[in-house]
């Protein structure tokens, strides 16, 4: 799907910052947030499906898609005052917001700061509630809490990203997220996404994600909020049923291995996801 010069807008951040987003429909009111280094064509097969009932919009984030690149800025809590901006200029209540991975990040970044304000539910795709691993931790909190990356990794990585080889290393990176029936088209709009971030930034956004431990925010959610995790996705659903557990008013749907439950549901198994996003908005029970 192309999106129109019609469903294509411009604002500007409280920052300054020029930011492009697309919006589409009409009715319940849904914002999604493409992740790391992503664009809002992530979501093109949501915008196509869900605009048919519902205004849907997707923003591209600083520096990613079709928005302005600035050297400053790259971290969860700008983008979650980024996207309070947008829902502000939009004059946006009861909104559906829907993160995915280091854009969940930004999601409970909003949270933290702003709350309820404007939003009705939340929908947070394969995201873990740390991904740094505390040594303290026993091995059933590493597994409950999703963490993967002892701190030298985790910094290794991002000074892999912020070198001269961070293409290479985002381009492994990338395609390590993807099953292998996803067809070369879609692998390719999301690389060429990712690649137009330039690495430096890149590596700050990572590490800006990385390092946050959302453990003590997950009881305060008191919004619906839909979990969505692949089987063979890098985040587990051991880590996604533990969440389930802390957020009192949440629902988690898996999408197996063989119904394109890796890391980009949403792209692998696009039907079943909109009409799980549906359900859930609808208020309609879950059918997995």
């Amino acid at each position: 799907m192309l999106v129109s010069k019609h469903d294509s807008h411009y604002f500007k951040t409280s920052d300054n910052v020029t930011l492009h987003y697309v919006d589409k429909g009409q009715g319940q009111a849904i914002v999604m947030i493409p992740s790391w280094t992503m664009s809002t064509v992530q979501y093109r097969h949501q915008i196509e499906a869900l605009s048919q009932k519902y205004r849907t919009i997707a923003i591209d984030m600083r520096g990613h898609g079709e928005s302005e690149f600035v050297d400053y800025g790259y971290k969860v809590y700008r983008f979650a005052k980024d996207v309070h901006d947008l829902l502000e200029h939009l004059l946006l209540d009861q909104v559906i917001l829907v993160g995915h991975a280091v854009s969940a990040t930004v999601v409970y970044c909003y949270w933290d700061l702003f709350g309820s304000h404007r939003l009705a539910k939340l929908v947070l795709v394969d995201k873990s509630a740390a991904t740094v691993i505390n040594s303290a931790w026993t091995l059933e909190e590493k597994t409950q809490y999703g963490a993967i990356l002892d701190p030298q990794s985790a910094i290794d990585i991002t000074n892999q990203l912020a070198g001269e080889e961070g293409e290479k290393y985002k381009y492994h990176f990338v395609h390590s997220l993807f099953s292998q029936t996803l067809n070369k088209e879609e692998r390719e709009l999301i690389l060429a996404a990712s690649f137009r971030v330039p690495n430096r930034e890149s590596a700050t956004l990572f590490y800006s994600n990385a390092h946050q431990d959302w453990r003590d925010l997950l009881p305060r959610i008191s919004l619906p909020t839909l979990l969505i995790v692949g089987r063979a996705s890098l985040v587990s659903v051991a880590s996604q049923e533990w969440i389930h557990q802390q957020i009192k008013d949440s629902q988690l749907v898996v999408f197996e291995k063989e119904e394109g439950g890796n890391h980009f549901s949403f792209i692998e198994n696009p039907k079943k996801f909109n009409r799980v996003v549906d359900d859930f908005i609808q208020g309609r029970q879950q059918r997995m």
